[in-house]
């Protein structure tokens, strides 16, 4: 475990996810994306029910933080959040509250020997399960240069992917973060306070954990998960998951009286600019809640269709 975990970190949107997920006393909770617990532990101190929480994460590191809550009666799952949200579904387990925290953690971030920031130098590994094969090595290294391009597009939304992806080809093979990330900044131009690489480690980490495509084979899983009156909560970084988690959701609540659920949140919470002041991560985070609706409140609805 990293020697400052309880200490530095600060779990984004914390009063939002609150608010919205609203931990009673005794109810369950599941955290898919439960990384050093702080999440967790917030809503623990409300239901008082350790013994009700799974806590998920891809990461040895992470679950290793997680013990203090498993002392207490949480139990740990060292998965990925599909092959767990898989194995509890077929269990035919259901949780009041589930919670999701996408992308990278920011201890990932500040840990040079994890390959994910380019501004530190580092292997380029970029797993979050390190037990997994493939790291951004291997991409940068050996993919084909379309390869390459369509993975810079799709997951980075990269408008120079041609650009970056042949000279990646031209100059491989690339040792560490650092490298890349310089080459990358040679033959792109900075705008802003944004490095030129951004997007191209934000597509190489999704494309390594298979982010999208774990986030689009989970969310069904999630809502049959949820009790009636439970609540899914999805954090998301960038307008790639937002677009998912926004899509599904309007999907299944809509204004219908054969909706299985309802929105919490009409449009996603984002941070103050106070929590962006002190956890500069929040500022691209975006909040979205669904509640599955009960038998009785579906009644109500339809005795009162005009009542919002």
């Amino acid at each position: 475990m990293h020697p400052n975990t309880q200490t530095i970190h600060t779990p984004v949107l914390l009063s939002a996810v609150l608010k919205c997920l609203a931990p009673h006393r005794g109810e369950s909770y599941l955290d898919v994306t439960a990384g050093y617990g702080g999440h967790a532990t917030a809503v623990c101190q409300q239901t008082e029910a350790p013994e009700r929480m799974t806590l998920v994460d891809r990461d040895a590191t992470a679950i290793a933080a997680l013990q203090p809550l498993a002392d207490k009666g949480a139990a740990l799952m060292h998965a990925d959040f599909l092959t767990a949200s898989q194995s509890l579904a077929e269990k035919g387990d259901q949780y009041d509250m589930i919670l999701a925290d996408l992308g990278v953690s920011s201890l990932h971030l500040d840990s040079p020997e994890r390959g994910f920031s380019f501004r530190a130098k580092g292997p380029l590994d970029m797993r979050m399960d390190s037990r997994n094969q493939l790291t951004a090595a291997t991409i940068v290294n050996e993919y084909d240069e379309q390869a390459l391009v369509e993975i810079l597009r799709h997951n980075g939304e990269e408008p120079r992917a041609k650009k970056i992806a042949a000279m990646i080809a031209a100059r491989r093979p690339f040792a560490d973060t650092l490298e890349l990330a310089d080459a990358i900044a040679e033959i792109i131009p900075k705008k802003g306070k944004i490095h030129p690489a951004t997007r191209t480690f934000q597509a190489l980490r999704i494309a390594v954990n298979d982010e999208l495509g774990q986030l689009e084979n989970s969310l069904d899983l999630w809502l049959s998960l949820l009790t009636p009156g439970g609540r899914l909560g999805v954090i998301s970084f960038h307008s790639l998951e937002d677009r998912i988690v926004k899509q599904v959701f309007a999907k299944v609540s809509g204004e219908r009286y054969d909706a299985d659920f309802r929105l919490v949140t009409k449009k996603p919470v984002v941070g103050d600019d106070t929590e962006i002041v002190f956890n500069p991560r929040s500022r691209s985070a975006k909040l979205r809640v669904v509640a599955k609706i009960k038998n009785t409140e579906r009644e109500r609805q339809y005795a009162n269709p005009r009542k919002k």
